[in-house]
């Protein structure tokens, strides 16, 4: 059953979802307060109960890639602060210190040291994005309109966080519930230069950005590309075919209007 598996992954390692559990039983049990039990008790029950359903799992079958979300309703951190508070609340001298001390030490074996994650690494600038990903932005940009660049995965969280101006053909609905033939390629070992040379025309990109020492069959320059700029690694072809003019507004005093004029 799919549901109970994305209920497994999305424990992790257990303990934080047992000690909600927990916290929902004892809520169950000892809870008085009718607004406290409909918001800690009664509605997560009714979401789990939801969730672990095979006919309502079915019902939405067809967004299985975000049935797990489900789970995000779940009041799971509030529950647990405020079961600890209370069990607190209930015991009394050094006891209290005891409680404490206990609620701490669980809450510290529950997780994991989130920075030793590879997702994160020291700023690098103020934008908070590779410096790789704003030296390439800058190189290709052209005041005053878009371009389209084609960049590998590692980069496509960035881009957007770093400028407007620079657009790509897919962004990071490709790493879970979007797939798209440009991107598949992107990710082969070996690139065959000439499918992507086609496809990148087709799909309008000024530049194509390869990691230097990505395997590659052909070469971009037999393919109305120059090699534009190398930086960090990275090489930066341009699509000699693509129009690359600047277009601004002016105004038109005969029309009363304005008219795009191509510099």
């Amino acid at each position: 059953m799919e549901y109970v598996q994305m209920f497994q992954e999305y424990m992790g390692n257990g303990l934080v979802v047992g000690w909600y559990l927990v916290s929902l039983a004892y809520l169950l049990m000892k809870e008085k307060r009718r607004h406290v039990r409909i918001l800690f008790v009664y509605v997560p029950l009714i979401i789990l109960l939801l969730f672990f359903n095979p006919l309502f799992a079915k019902l939405i079958s067809l967004m299985e890639d975000i049935y797990w979300r489900l789970l995000w309703l779940l009041p799971i951190s509030m529950t647990i602060a405020y079961t600890a508070v209370r069990l607190y609340g209930e015991v009394k001298g050094k006891m209290r210190v005891a409680a404490a001390v206990l609620c701490v030490i669980m809450v510290t074996l529950s997780g994991s040291y989130i920075y030793q994650s590879s997702g994160i690494v020291k700023a690098e600038n103020e934008y908070h994005v590779p410096q790789t990903v704003v030296d390439i932005c800058d190189a290709i940009i052209i005041p005053g309109r878009e371009v389209r660049a084609l960049f590998p995965d590692e980069m496509l969280y960035y881009v957007r966080q770093y400028t407007p101006l620079v657009c790509m053909p897919y962004g990071r609905e490709v790493f879970g519930w979007v797939e798209n033939d440009l991107n598949d390629l992107m990710r082969e070992e070996t690139i065959d230069l000439s499918q992507l040379a086609g496809m990148a025309k087709e799909y309008q990109c000024h530049y194509i950005i390869l990691p230097k020492d990505k395997q590659l069959v052909g070469n971009l320059l037999d393919y109305e590309y120059i090699l534009f700029d190398t930086i960090d690694g990275y090489q930066i072809y341009k699509d000699t075919t693509m129009n690359f003019s600047v277009v601004s507004l002016k105004k038109d005093r005969t029309l009363l209007g304005c008219r795009f004029i191509v510099i």
